[in-house]
């Protein structure tokens, strides 16, 4: 870091880039305060900030100090400084010493033609630059674009229509193409505007802790240098690779009908039966009895059944969220030790989840901590026999509620799927099963990525749409997998069904295609599974799930070598193309095509009736087409066919594994 006077200000750069340019009449720094206003509904957040003050500090001065530099701030000469910027090796830590103050600005020098990435795990949009984006835990919402009709119904009966930045992972971190990347340490609500072309303008509700800055010469160095600063999840569990995880929640049919998808010929690695806890009906569908224990009404014989599979070689997994529905025996137990969040009586609070009422276990207290990790996961999941579930929700902690630890559940609501993915990694730990069990989220925020072995992709529509339908999962694994996130998934066909929007075999075929190139394929049967679509229901679908399967447990040898190398460097297993191939600036702003590690280039058809795909070839490597075993030079967009079961898949010549991947289209059919 550097820190340069200038006539009318100075020059911050870190790493030879700019960073900072502050100067009277465009000051780099605002102080402000605002009164916001924030409704939750059902994880969906409406909010709105009634800004009262933004003071720009256009008067800056620099002092020398025996470790770096601080720069004290004003809003004009003669006015006692009101801020300071402490720069200290890669951080800059602002204090504010003005009263009333709860809005920060920062505002980033930019260029011409920069692109940015990251910002949590974002669905919509790639490359961020031209939009602004609000980073806040939520549910991300249903069609997310709102000019469909589906997002305007959602609005209107639920408030869930969601938009185009809502996203159950946000993170205030971000990457630009000047290879340099900026996180900014705080919890509070905040936003990143990209919308200028001279500046980024980082905002958050609170005065920040800090801001980070890495550089490295190569995007994988500096993915390598956030993945170190936060965390590493350990390798996929060697069970992993055996097949494909099947979703069923039909009770004790749920073993007849895995047999039937067996005998087709799918490999199969795990059962996953969100419903071990039984079902209640409601509107919005099938929803879970959030209970956390074996319910033998609806599975008999449960724990003897997984014991079973487990010798055939096939595990077992479950379901569990933070919530505690106020009608099981376990919220008894959990309220009357205290270790519920609170209202403003002091009494439990409870949250409405959709026609039933649930308790916030308070992870912001040790003791509810200890007793969830050890009587629900460790008692009742692990020791029952469970081998992984999905730890679901985490951005649903309403911003009314009291916490033992006194802070503001404003500030606790984007720490909250972090603390929840600690809870499980330590549950998992104290069984001595980590790496071996295997849970994950959709949740997120900083720091889950020391703590979450797998992320998902969330609640996807069962749809082509370009805002909430398959395209989105690839966006999403490359923004989160830029910040440390390795491992990403998705619901094979989409989860959400409202309004009469349904699947179609097409899109089933067409999500396993993709899934099969990415760390995890598992199937769910959807928010509404009577209704839609299921894997055993087709026999087309089956016999082409089956091949997909058979696909990606062939390339299991070459996805176990980027998990080494996820263990060793934090680099994800999809990429995107800019990754590899820095110099081709036409792959910087792609994002339905991405990098299966380095080899392998992945370009899933995401729009229905499609049977060719175009798709742009990154110059520095020449490509072959895995069915057609065509070479194609890089640096040029070409058009393949891309029938079902021929998803647009290239290696690069010269590959170690090249082996590996001529026998991509054997594999499909079982020859090899």
């Amino acid at each position: 870091m550097r820190v340069d006077v200038t006539p009318d200000g100075f020059d911050l750069t870190f790493g030879g880039r700019l960073i900072l340019r502050h100067t009277a009449a465009a000051p780099c720094l605002f102080l402000g305060r605002g009164d916001a206003r924030m409704d939750m509904y059902r994880g969906n957040f409406d909010i709105e900030d009634r800004l009262t003050a933004r003071l720009p500090l256009s008067v800056a001065r620099v002092m020398v100090d025996g470790i770096g530099w601080r720069i004290s701030f004003t809003v004009a000469d003669g006015i006692a400084p009101i801020a300071e910027l402490q720069v200290i090796g890669n951080i800059l830590r602002p204090t504010v010493t003005a009263p009333n103050v709860n809005r920060f600005w920062l505002r980033i020098a930019a260029e011409a033609g920069e692109h940015v990435w990251g910002g949590g795990e974002q669905m919509s949009y790639f490359d961020l630059k031209g939009r602004r984006f609000p980073l806040w835990t939520s549910e991300p919402g249903v069609g997310r674009d709102k000019t469909s009709e589906i997002t305007f119904k959602a609005d209107v009966t639920g408030k869930a229509g969601g938009d185009y930045w809502n996203t159950n992972y946000p993170q205030p971190t971000y990457l630009s193409s000047r290879k340099y990347a900026l996180h900014l340490e705080t919890t509070a609500y905040a936003a990143f505007d990209f919308r200028q072309d001279g500046f980024h303008e980082l905002e958050a509700w609170a005065v920040p802790e800090q801001i980070e800055l890495f550089a490295a010469e190569s995007f994988t160095g500096l993915v390598t240098q956030l993945s170190d600063r936060f965390g590493r999840q350990p390798p996929l569990p060697e069970w992993v690779y055996n097949g494909a995880i099947i979703g069923l929640k039909d009770g004790g049919n749920s073993f007849e009908r895995l047999e039937k998808i067996r005998a087709a010929g799918v490999p199969v690695s795990a059962l996953w039966c969100e419903d071990w806890v039984g079902l209640r009906e409601t509107s919005f569908g099938k929803r879970l009895f959030w209970d956390w224990r074996a319910n033998e009404q609806h599975y008999p014989g449960l724990k003897a059944k997984i014991a079973a599979l487990r010798a055939d070689g096939i595990r077992f997994m479950g379901y569990v969220n933070p919530y505690l529905c106020n009608d099981g025996i376990l919220f008894e137990e959990a309220e009357a030790a205290g270790y519920f969040a609170t209202d403003g009586n002091g009494k439990t609070a409870l949250v409405d989840f959709g026609e039933f009422d649930c308790g916030v276990v308070d992870f912001t207290n040790p003791a509810a901590c200890a007793w969830f990790e050890e009587k629900i996961i460790g008692q009742n999941m692990l020791d029952f026999g469970l081998s992984g579930w999905m730890a679901d929700f985490g951005e649903y902690l309403p911003i009314d509620v009291h916490l033992a630890n006194g802070v503001s559940a404003t500030l606790m609501h984007n720490a909250w799927p972090t603390l929840w993915a600690e809870v499980n990694a330590r549950a998992v730990a104290k069984r001595g099963q980590t790496g071996e069990a295997l849970f994950f989220m959709r949740a997120g925020f900083t720091g889950v990525q020391a703590h979450c072995p797998l992320l998902w992709a969330g609640d996807q529509s069962v749809d082509f749409s370009r805002h909430d339908g398959l395209v989105t999962v690839i966006s999403g694994a490359l923004s989160s997998g830029l910040l440390g996130n390795a491992y990403h998934h998705s619901d094979i066909g989409g989860y959400t069904s409202l309004f009469g929007n349904v699947r179609t075999p097409e899109l089933f075929m067409r999500w396993a295609e993709m899934a099969a190139f990415t760390p995890v394929m598992r199937t769910h049967e959807g928010n509404r599974p009577r209704e839609n679509l299921q894997l055993d229901e087709d026999p087309q679908v089956l016999a082409h799930f089956a091949a997909m399967v058979k696909l990606w447990v062939h390339l299991a040898p070459y996805l176990k070598a980027l998990v080494a190398e996820a263990s060793a460097t934090g680099l994800p297993v999809q990429r995107p193309l800019f990754l590899h191939f820095e110099d081709d600036p036409a792959g910087y702003a792609v994002q339905d095509a991405y990098l299966y590690g380095p080899d392998l280039l992945v370009a899933p058809v995401w729009q229905a009736g499609e049977t060719h795909r175009s798709v742009h070839l990154p110059q520095g490597a020449e490509w072959v087409h895995v069915w057609s075993g065509a070479r194609h030079t890089g640096g040029q967009d070409i058009s393949v066919p891309a029938p079902l079961g021929e998803p647009a898949v290239f290696y690069r010549a010269g590959s170690v594994h090249q082996a590996l991947f001529d026998g991509m289209a054997a594999a499909k059919t079982g020859a090899v």
